[in-house]
């Protein structure tokens, strides 16, 4: 086990691939803290982040054992993007499964109790808010689009971003400064108000 905390992620990956399990072991102990966190971030719901962790993994053991993984040197990067599409697919899906018909005329959905903990309105731009920046974020060219969530959402140093993305820090930093610099000029564009 000691050799393999040596090798990189490609090499682990590789290895695990021509039947190492204990390399994907080691890939699984790299990466759980920050993509559990990450996850838990987002959805807020421990049981639901146990459910998204548990699908990220076995979703990545599935596209390595079909051999559709491709060797970018960015293992970090994939991980995270199949967990955000993970989180999205369960949001896309909560969202089906809570909507409520106003033809009914059995529901009163200003006197709903689920609805009473919070501000209604507030709840409505919250949620909107977030699906804003989501979509903001979606229309970042893709470097700036990783460097972001991995700063934001998986709390990443630059030097870790650098790292996990094989450029130096200074690109790193100078990619987040235009992702920063890019949303506000999408969010202005589209006259989108990003605060409550």
């Amino acid at each position: 086990m000691q050799t393999l905390k040596k090798l990189t992620d490609n090499e682990l990956v590789r290895a695990y691939v021509n039947g190492n399990n204990q390399a994907f072991d080691m890939l699984l102990q790299r990466y759980q803290g920050k993509v559990y966190s990450y996850i838990l971030h987002i959805v807020k719901n421990k049981d639901v982040a146990d459910d998204i962790f548990q699908e990220t993994f076995v979703k990545i053991i599935m596209t390595l054992r079909q051999g559709r993984y491709t060797d970018t040197g960015k293992f970090a990067a994939w991980l995270n993007r199949i967990a955000h599409n993970l989180i999205i697919d369960y949001y896309r899906q909560e969202k089906s499964e809570n909507s409520v018909s106003i033809d009914n005329d059995d529901v009163d959905m200003l006197n709903r109790r689920d609805l009473c903990e919070a501000n209604i309105e507030d709840l409505m731009v919250d949620v909107q808010i977030r699906d804003d920046v989501r979509r903001i974020i979606d229309a970042l060219p893709l470097p700036q689009r990783e460097v972001l969530v991995m700063r934001y959402y998986n709390d990443m140093s630059f030097k870790e971003i650098a790292e996990a993305t094989g450029v130096s820090i200074n690109t790193a930093l100078g990619r987040m400064r235009y992702a920063i610099l890019n949303m506000r000029r999408i969010a202005s564009e589209n006259n989108i108000v990003l605060t409550a």
